[in-house]
């Protein structure tokens, strides 16, 4: 039997092709990534990487116990989430900013069911500021709200680069009016639209005004103007206009999970953790990027 330790050290340094990346990873040091690699390797008769002293590759051994490994400690992990989770049915409701509900949460959502039969979530999708007003009149247990930078409420999971987007479609002159499809007031993506236009001495026009992802989506399609999106959440049909229309650069945004503390601690900590575990995984797959921990 492979112990689930040494699998995960495993993982670590083919993941990230380094034995000092994976410790960093995983918290502990070189010499004892190096070791646990070692007795991987004595288990299965087999040299799992090929290394030098400029890089480390993985054997053919080492890319089919990769898969093994995969499949072994999601299987794992998945035990650990349904008996660490509530042990009786239970509810969290569940409120989220409209644009994580079609681009990060359904498979987060998708993934947390699976392996918390026993909580049910209740979904409330709509604009951030009108989601932690009904949080704290107590009619949420748990929202995932943008918020802006520095605001020390809840705990920040992601930040992302607010860029502008447009159809491909659209022109722009220096001079010109900039056609904004936005939300109506207050809203973070408008409030930072604005505050950058004004300050690079850019006239604006809201061109289009809606209270949803979708009509945002449905007004830079149609070519009415350009809309500020998170850059990890624009749609693959859409363009940066940064450059191509010579707009100003935008600032960032967090987006963050802020609890009722009077509410259930059990289906709100299985929720919470899911969603941060999604994001430091995704984090950690990307080259030149860190989880945030604060």
């Amino acid at each position: 039997m492979y112990e689930p330790d040494l699998l995960r050290c495993f993982v670590a340094v083919a993941e990230n092709r380094s034995f000092s990346e994976a410790g960093r990873q995983l918290g502990i040091s070189q010499p004892t990534v190096s070791q646990r690699v070692r007795r991987l390797e004595e288990q299965t008769g087999r040299a799992l990487f090929a290394r030098d002293t400029h890089s480390v590759g993985l054997t053919d051994g080492g890319e089919a116990m990769l898969a093994f490994a995969r499949r072994v400690l999601a299987v794992l992990d998945e035990a650990h989430a349904y008996f660490s989770g509530p042990a009786e049915r239970a509810t969290v409701r569940f409120g989220t900013a409209d644009d994580l509900a079609l681009t990060h949460l359904p498979g987060i959502l998708r993934d947390f069911r699976r392996k918390n039969p026993l909580v049910d979530v209740e979904i409330t999708v709509g604009q951030s500021a009108a989601l932690v007003r009904r949080l704290r009149a107590g009619a949420l247990d748990l929202v995932y709200v943008r918020q802006e930078p520095g605001i020390a409420e809840g705990h920040v999971v992601r930040r992302e680069q607010l860029i502008w987007s447009a159809h491909p479609s659209l022109r722009l002159d220096q001079s010109d009016v900039v056609p904004l499809v936005t939300y109506p007031r207050p809203s973070h993506s408008r409030a930072a639209a604005v505050a950058a236009l004004e300050s690079a001495g850019r006239r604006w026009k809201a061109t289009c005004t809606v209270r949803d992802i979708a009509g945002v989506l449905a007004g830079v399609r149609a070519g009415l103007g350009v809309a500020v999106f998170p850059g990890g959440m624009m749609p693959p049909d859409l363009v940066r206009a940064d450059a191509t229309l010579g707009l100003p650069r935008l600032g960032t945004l967090d987006f963050a999970l802020i609890d009722d503390p009077a509410a259930p601690r059990a289906p709100i900590e299985a929720l919470s953790t899911a969603i941060i575990d999604s994001h430091t995984n995704e984090a950690r797959q990307l080259p030149g990027t860190r989880p945030r921990t604060d």
